[in-house]
């Protein structure tokens, strides 16, 4: 019967059918068409999702034995010798110049699109039709956090031996530390199948000392058009304040690399540090250390998140210091 795989690694897709590798054939020489394609050894490639009976699937396991759907999406994790060699050169930091510019909307340039009778009903529809998996129901009294993945929590686009080398520092001990005043949505632009591979991988779902309500994928999002800057995807807080009445734009922020994301709720959103490089970088972003301390002051001293600029959040912080 024929098959076929995509295999999506560093940003780009890899569609694997009978042509390249025989249906018998094992995930072993699936690694070896994947070589021959990446330049990534077998032996460092990480194949995530593949699963025999229940179990992650060894090299010997038969693609036929895997039940793969048409088209099935695989994400590999895995770097090429030379990256891991000369992961600080001016090569990789070339590499790496095409996505340092992601489209955006400047800081300074104010798109009022909120109050948009046409994206309020889009949120309207979303709020009815949207259905959330609740892992945790929220807890009273306490406010919310809600956190993108992509270049906020993890470095999607470089390369790695595993998904832990990708992970921002820091990432457990914020989440721990935010819990304690914060419930915790993840709200990626991707599917669900990858905000839960992702998650897996870095350990958050299985983490002793937080719990996260749910996930929202990219089916909740609205596009919402300026007359500037044209048409955006976009991550209304609406959606969670309509389902949720414990969450309000009093007591909700969210981070985001984009700040198209948080279009229609300026006021709750804060643009994070795009987490680029992870192999360069891993030892000096500090980020999220920062901005666990930045929540705790503004959970104990703000009633209204809506009078604060997330902008000056470090000003924030620097005031705080000044002023103990």
């Amino acid at each position: 019967m024929p098959f076929s795989i995509v295999i999506k690694w560093s940003g780009n897709e890899y569609v694997v059918n009978e042509t390249h590798v025989n249906e018998i054939a094992t995930i072993a020489d699936l690694k070896n068409e994947l070589y021959n394609r990446t330049g990534v050894l077998p032996e460092r490639q990480k194949l995530i999702g593949l699963k025999y009976m229940n179990k992650p699937a060894t090299d010997d396991v038969k693609l036929e034995n895997l039940e793969l759907k048409p088209n099935s999406k695989v994400m590999m994790i895995g770097s090429k010798e030379k990256d891991i060699v000369s992961v600080n050169n001016e090569d990789l930091i070339a590499s790496n110049q095409n996505v340092l510019n992601d489209l955006d909307i400047p800081d300074d340039i104010e798109i009022s699109v909120e109050q948009c009778g046409e994206n309020l009903a889009k949120i309207d529809r979303r709020v009815r039709d949207y259905k959330v998996n609740v892992f945790n129901a929220p807890r009273p009294g306490k406010k919310l956090l809600v956190l993108d993945i992509d270049y906020t929590l993890f470095d999607h686009r470089s390369v790695a031996e595993n998904a832990l080398q990708l992970m921002r520092p820091y990432l457990h001990e914020f989440l721990a530390e935010a819990y304690k005043n914060y419930d915790i949505i993840i709200w990626s632009a991707t599917s669900m199948k990858w905000i839960q591979v992702k998650m897996q991988e870095l350990g958050v779902e299985t983490n002793p000392n937080y719990k996260i309500v749910c996930y929202l994928d990219s089916s909740a999002m609205i596009t919402v058009n300026s007359p500037t800057y044209g048409v955006h995807e976009t991550k209304p807080l609406g959606v969670i304040w309509g389902k949720y009445s414990e969450y309000t734009p009093k007591n909700t922020i969210m981070f985001d690399d984009l700040r198209r994301n948080f279009l229609m709720n300026p006021q709750n959103g804060l643009k994070i540090k795009p987490y680029r490089e992870a192999l360069k970088n891993c030892n000096k972003d500090k980020e999220l250390y920062l901005l666990s301390k930045y929540l705790r002051l503004i959970a104990e001293r703000e009633p209204d998140f809506t009078l604060l600029n997330h902008r000056h959040w470090q000003r924030y912080l620097n005031n705080s210091r000044s002023n103990s």
